[in-house]
């Protein structure tokens, strides 16, 4: 491909807006469509900030489709599939189903770490041109049942095999760590790997060095059309103006499955709806993001600020929310911390954002299979923000072709088709 060609990019989220970063660095010219206003609500903003190494099982895993049916009766839990007459969805559950074993996980592993690792120190390369709250000082893995905190030590124990780091707490080490937050729990695993940042802020700060290297943003911008011929895509229509491209990038997050099969793409994807509650005055306020390991509710502190976040409600691309989930958040948080009230969160509105979500748990991340200068990002789920930097990096590579450093395969944006 032409080094210096001119990429277009669909979606302003933060797989856009890092991959933009680096595609500019790399001398290409970039252009950004974003739907939203220039500081519209994405699923990059709500989100719960981590930058997580410790998350290298995937999501189709096993053990997940009994917790699932289990939790599907329960309308607070932190896990739901909305019932629904659809193809694709029921596509999406058999490629589930067929994953979920202990040979894809152990296939996955070693990526999702070694991606996760390489995003973290990427993230503190960014960090030093400029402040988006980056915080280095691990996560913890609470454990409200002991039962639940020897199945985080097997975990662990997966962690040390694959040379991660990961050290299992008793309640007395786990109060130590972070001793500014009054904690209920059998013990914990600390990841001290993992870090947390500002999703606000990042983004804010990406979208400025992208501007501020020649690059465009266009807000308030939908795609219309997009014209191809013989393999390849042509040209855009956005707003009723037409644009010629010599690559495409597909980073609309949810999203991106409706884009696709306009190429003629069927790409496996569903949208799972995640919710947050953020307290700005919070009685307390921990050092260190975590957590709550059976809830599956993650917390983070963000410049005094104290974010609850949680649920994966796979459904449609609505942003309706469901306040039996939003409950089922706010109803983990005092068993684990129990300073805190239900009453606390009374005044609070709750944020939802829509994760692209692939059957395998891992993200697609290469070029679409029939189309020669069509890239693709999406289906990161929840390590949309943690894998961003990364992604960016790759699709960039890719862009130029360029290798990667990373085995493609199990990315490969046309896996199923």
């Amino acid at each position: 491909m032409q080094k210096n060609g001119h990429i277009w990019i669909i979606g302003g989220g933060v797989i856009g807006l890092c991959s933009a970063y680096y595609a500019l660095q790399r001398g290409m010219k970039v252009s950004i469509i974003e739907r939203e206003a220039e500081k519209g609500d994405n699923c990059s903003l709500g989100n719960a900030g981590m930058v997580v190494p410790s998350h290298f099982i995937p999501l189709a895993a096993p053990g997940m489709l009994s917790k699932g049916l289990r939790w599907m009766f329960n309308p607070q839990s932190p896990f739901y599939v909305k019932p629904r007459l659809s193809p694709a969805l029921m596509r999406w559950g058999l490629l589930f189903y067929r994953h979920a074993n202990s040979r894809h996980v152990e296939a996955c592993q070693q990526l999702l770490l070694d991606l996760n690792l390489q995003s973290r120190a990427l993230f503190a390369a960014l960090s030093q041109e400029g402040d988006f709250g980056l915080s280095q000082k691990g996560l913890l893995m609470l454990c409200k049942t002991q039962h639940g905190l020897d199945e985080e030590a097997a975990v662990a124990a997966m962690a040390h095999s694959l040379g991660a780091r990961a050290e299992v707490l008793d309640a007395a080490a786990t109060a130590k760590m972070d001793p500014a937050i009054t904690m209920n729990v059998a013990g914990s695993v600390w990841f001290p790997d993992d870090c947390h940042l500002n999703p606000n802020a990042f983004s804010t700060l990406m979208r400025q060095h992208v501007i501020a290297a020649g690059g465009t943003i266009y807000y308030n911008t939908i795609l219309e059309k997009i014209e191809q011929q013989q393999g390849k895509v042509t040209a855009i229509h956005a707003n009723s103006q037409r644009h010629e491209v010599d690559q495409l990038l597909i980073a609309g997050g949810s999203w991106s499955a409706e884009i696709l099969r306009d190429l003629g793409m069927s790409l496996p994807l569903q949208a799972g709806k995640g919710y947050s509650l953020t307290l700005h005055n919070p009685k307390q306020l921990p050092q260190l993001c975590s957590i709550f390991c059976e809830a599956k509710v993650a917390i983070t502190p963000m410049n005094g600020t104290l974010r609850f976040a949680g649920t994966m409600e796979v459904g449609d691309l609505s942003l309706k929310v469901n306040p039996n989930r939003v409950k089922g958040i706010v109803r983990s948080v005092q068993p684990y911390f129990p300073e805190f009230t239900e009453q606390d969160f009374a005044e609070v509105t709750p944020w939802a954002g829509l994760r692209p979500v692939s059957p395998d748990g891992m993200p697609y991340i290469g070029r679409a299979p029939q189309h020669q200068n069509v890239l693709i990002a999406t289906g990161h789920a929840m390590m949309g923000l943690s894998l961003a930097p990364i992604t960016g990096k790759i699709i960039a590579d890719l862009a130029i072709d360029q290798p990667t450093g990373f085995p493609m395969g199990r990315l490969a944006a046309g896996r199923f088709c």
